[in-house]
């Protein structure tokens, strides 16, 4: 059907206003925290792109759970976009299967079904109260009724999204898929669900295209921080886990639509609801182009802040990638990796702890490269084996969240 945008898969290596309120992003977190909510989803926009001819069409979005609570609410983006964009009916609901839900809950914002959101701003949608179990695929419906000219987005979130005809109208309600006629692979203004669950609290991956997820199995929930959930939650009360990963994002460094990890920590990590604990694993992308003292100083920069809120942070070490398909690999880049995987692992108390990733995907024989098990065929993005090997090796005790679980 309609082609949203073609797009020129170009790996690199690991390759606010608020909507009816006021409130900073810091402190509606914290308001949050008091009222019990914490993120069970999220993403990070990180893509805005233009449209022509799209109005009247509904959106429909599966994402896996990991907490669960009593109530959901939703929270939407427009932060790259020059346009503002209308929401005219809005859903929450338990998967039945492809775009299929159970039973679509209507969703308002401020008590009204219709929400516009201004460019570079954001909504939060009232609870509702629907029951959501832990682990468990929701799907989020998105009516827009005007013409819709720029989307934000999150790009190559290996989970298949539907949509209807341009012209098809509202189909937020369906219970059946069958108007859901075409699908994309990115997750379009959604930036999270957050449910109420008191005394429970969450874990935010800041990461790159390897915690994004890259070349994991698409629509399996293969990525690393989703596996980690399935950990985390296997004990009660459970955990949200929470996927700020962004493909080819830098710690040192950005652009317009990509922000360095630095400058999207207090919107992708530190407002978070719920957030307890972040777990950093990014540098990989760093290593070409600044030093390891530099990618050390904005590690241990990320760090403190967060420990200024509060929150513990374990870091992960780089994983090795000798032979990655689109290059990049010298020996130069190479000891900048294995300096600042010292640092990781001996920070004299920069990191409330840290987990060896490196250590679990390399190959042995030689520890500059991932191990063939692990390796998704690019020699730098793991494989589901992979993604396994590092939810493994993330010792739950040192999450600070209370689990009482190994």
């Amino acid at each position: 059907m309609h082609a949203i945008r073609g797009r020129l898969a170009a790996l690199l290596l690991a390759v606010s206003a608020v909507v009816a309120g006021t409130v900073a992003p810091a402190e509606a977190g914290q308001q949050d925290d008091r009222r019990g909510w914490t993120g069970t989803w999220a993403t990070a926009a990180s893509e805005h792109y233009e449209v022509s001819g799209m109005s009247e069409v509904t959106v429909r979005m599966p994402v896996h759970t990991s907490v669960g609570g009593s109530s959901v609410r939703i929270r939407l983006t427009n932060a790259y976009a020059t346009d503002q964009v209308t929401i005219g009916h809005a859903t929450v609901g338990l998967r039945d299967g492809g775009a299929a839900v159970a039973r679509p809950y209507d969703l308002r914002f401020g008590g009204k079904r219709t929400v516009t959101i201004p460019p570079g701003g954001q909504a939060v949608s009232d609870p509702v109260g629907l029951a959501v179990p832990a682990l468990a695929d929701l799907v989020v419906s998105l009516h827009l009724p005007g013409q819709v000219t720029h989307i934000t987005d999150h790009w190559w979130a290996q989970q298949t999204v539907y949509w209807t005809d341009y012209g098809a109208g509202d189909h937020a309600a369906d219970t059946a898929g069958d108007a859901y006629t075409w699908t994309t692979t990115s997750w379009p203004f959604l930036s999270g669900v957050d449910v109420t669950a008191p005394r429970t609290g969450s874990v935010v991956a800041l990461g790159d295209s390897i915690t994004d997820g890259s070349f994991s199995t698409a629509d399996t929930n293969q990525r690393w921080p989703d596996l980690l959930s399935a950990r985390l939650n296997a004990c009660l009360p459970g955990a949200g886990v929470l996927n700020a990963g962004i493909t080819s994002n830098r710690i040192t460094a950005g652009t317009a639509t990509n922000p360095s990890a630095l400058d999207r920590l207090d919107r992708d990590v530190l407002s978070q609801p719920g957030a307890r604990t972040l777990i950093l694993f990014e540098g990989i992308n760093d290593l070409g182009g600044a030093s390891a003292e530099q990618i050390i100083a904005g590690m241990t920069e990320i760090a403190d802040r967060a420990h200024q809120r509060r929150m513990r942070v374990v870091a992960a070490t780089i994983t090795p990638y000798k032979d990655f398909t689109w290059g990049g690999w010298t020996e130069e880049t190479e000891a900048r990796r294995q300096q600042v995987n010292a640092f990781v692992r001996d920070s004299g108390g920069v990191f409330d702890d840290y987990a060896d990733f490196d250590q679990a995907v390399r190959d042995p024989a030689d520890p500059r490269r991932l191990g063939a098990a692990y390796d998704s065929g690019d020699h730098l993005h793991p494989n589901d084996a992979g993604m396994k090997a590092f939810a493994d090796s993330i010792d739950l005790t040192e999450l600070g969240l209370g689990r009482g679980c190994s």
